[in-house]
């Protein structure tokens, strides 16, 4: 690819991303040329292959990002799951309780991916599309901890489902995604054991997400 051809395609992401920062808002062609520092010209040349392909929407001067996305992020989850399944099988495992990674979905958190442990009596049968608030839960208060913030995971009991403790930890350093990964048991959990477990895991999510192809 040319210089040329690289700097387009870079503008061309800078774009698409300002017009998913709008949030539910459809954001101007003169707000969008201001965020990438373009003209409107460039804005509306950039957006071109951007509407053919269904990634943004026009309507008149006002963006919205296109269905087409929806194709593409459909595509996501299944690849994450897969990444993420050998880490999460052995954190069940090691910790005896059922490991799951969860993604932030709006003010959401939904579990994206489950492994239950092997060799338990018994355990928590935590679905795979299971939402609660950001707020409430280990999963979802751990995608808010901020970097340094406590011992770098999040406890809770019987938030979500009396009698349930869970740990979590964020997975951090993997541009675009915001989520959790963590275990939660019906028996009490020593988070001062399993806390650095759900961190490690985590860690190691982040290098297999960020590996070069």
């Amino acid at each position: 690819m040319t210089r040329e051809g690289s700097l387009t395609l870079d503008r061309g992401l800078a774009l698409l991303q300002a017009v998913a920062d709008a949030g539910g808002e459809a954001a101007t062609i003169s707000e969008l040329a201001v965020a990438i520092g373009a003209s409107r010209a460039a804005v509306y040349r950039l957006l071109v292959p951007l509407s053919e392909r269904g990634l943004v929407w026009r309507d008149g001067n006002k963006v919205r990002l296109g269905v087409g996305l929806l194709r593409l992020a459909g595509q996501v989850l299944p690849q994450l799951r897969e990444a993420a399944r050998p880490v999460l099988r052995e954190l069940a495992e090691k910790v005896g309780a059922t490991a799951h990674l969860s993604v932030a979905q709006g003010d959401q958190a939904q579990a994206v991916a489950v492994v239950e442990p092997s060799w338990t009596s018994f355990h928590v049968a935590y679905r795979v599309g299971t939402r609660h608030p950001l707020s409430a839960g280990a999963a979802g208060k751990a995608m808010t901890l901020r970097p340094g913030g406590g011992e770098g995971w999040v406890t809770s009991s019987g938030e979500l489902e009396a009698g349930a403790s869970g740990v979590a930890a964020p997975v951090r350093g993997v541009p675009g995604l915001k989520a959790s990964l963590g275990v939660v048991s019906l028996e009490p959990l020593d988070a001062s054991v399993v806390g650095p477990a759900v961190v490690g895991a985590a860690v190691r999510l982040a290098e297999v997400l960020k590996q070069p192809e």
